[in-house]
């Protein structure tokens, strides 16, 4: 009898996160040495779908175009170009230093497309 409550990657008899498939197509609880099928990774419950909408070209083409501005690299965010005034620079993160010091952010003008960067 299953003590636990069949979730997707845990074993139903002791509970614990099951390992990656194995050799044989099956998996082998660490702890309990109980065999699973391959399907009881599959949560048929819950299914997940994503829509990521980056930065639309139909959206990006009306707002800039009358402002004399180029598509922008990645998001964007108001700060003021330093070169030529311009209110809007997209940007882009990068985790150059060591882990527990913050990222580096690269900014590039809609407009003049000057870029600089900024530790945070």
């Amino acid at each position: 009898m299953s003590t636990f409550q069949k979730v997707a990657g845990f074993c139903s008899n002791c509970g614990s996160i099951l390992p990656p498939l194995g050799d044989t197509g099956n998996i082998t609880c660490y702890t309990c040495s109980r065999v699973f099928e391959p399907e009881m990774l599959i949560d048929e419950k819950s299914t997940v779908s994503y829509s990521v909408h980056f930065n639309s070209r139909a959206a990006k083409a009306h707002s800039h175009s009358a402002q004399g501005e180029k598509e922008a690299d990645g998001p964007t965010v108001e700060r003021r170009c330093p070169k030529c005034g311009n209110d809007t620079m997209s940007y882009a993160t990068l985790q150059l230093r060591s882990a527990d010091e913050g990222q580096t952010v690269f900014y590039t003008c809609t407009k003049c497309q000057y870029k600089e960067s900024e530790n945070s």
